[in-house]
């Protein structure tokens, strides 16, 4: 289904793109792709200008990887803020609760949030959730996304990354954003308007 999507008024959102989650205690994740799917959508949006908002998590946790001062907490080589894109930090799952993202992406006249980051179904899912919620056109690009191995609370079995993806971005976009992969958002079809998966 064509929809139309004027890029020129979507705002990048790169979540938690941070060195913490390449070591323990941190399970494996599965997308080998996360960091260049991530990178080309970062210099798509300079390339043509349009505003990036960096999102960093700042752990108030004790003992936590991602606590500000530590290696864990310091951006993915190649992200973060570069010249005078702006960066909110956060202390917990949504990139809404605690900043100013709402009054920023206002300011900017956003119509689309398109993001991407780590983790799909936690950071990431509850940023899409609540920007949903508040009226905002959350675009998720899955396939710059990652998440772990996760522990099955009802036995010894664990979860993989992968069944962990399908099913939230299979929930996300059933209920709360739309879908669209990097090569669509990146390639020579990336104009004002792309085809979109509802």
């Amino acid at each position: 289904m064509t929809i139309d999507f004027d890029l020129d008024r979507a705002v990048l959102l790169p979540i938690d793109m941070q060195q913490a989650f390449d070591r323990p205690p941190w399970p494996c994740r599965w997308n080998e792709q996360v960091d260049a799917n991530g990178l080309a959508l970062l210099a798509q949006w300079r390339a043509a200008k349009r505003p990036i908002i960096h999102v960093r998590h700042d752990s108030v946790q004790p003992g936590s990887t991602l606590a500000p001062g530590t290696r864990g907490n310091d951006f993915r080589p190649g992200f973060g803020p570069q010249g005078d894109e702006p960066l909110i930090t956060k202390t917990v799952n949504s990139a809404f609760i605690g900043t100013d993202l709402d009054a920023r992406l206002k300011a900017l006249g956003a119509k689309h949030v398109v993001t991407f980051g780590i983790s799909t179904d936690m950071c990431v899912s509850t940023t899409v959730r609540m920007g949903a919620n508040m009226g905002w056109d959350m675009i998720l690009v899955p396939d710059a996304c990652d998440c772990f191995d996760l522990p099955c609370p009802y036995g010894g079995d664990w979860i993989s990354a992968e069944q962990v993806q399908a099913a939230h971005v299979a929930t996300l976009a059933f209920e709360f954003c739309r879908i669209v992969s990097t090569a669509e958002l990146t390639g020579p079809k990336a104009a004002a308007e792309v085809q979109l998966r509802a």
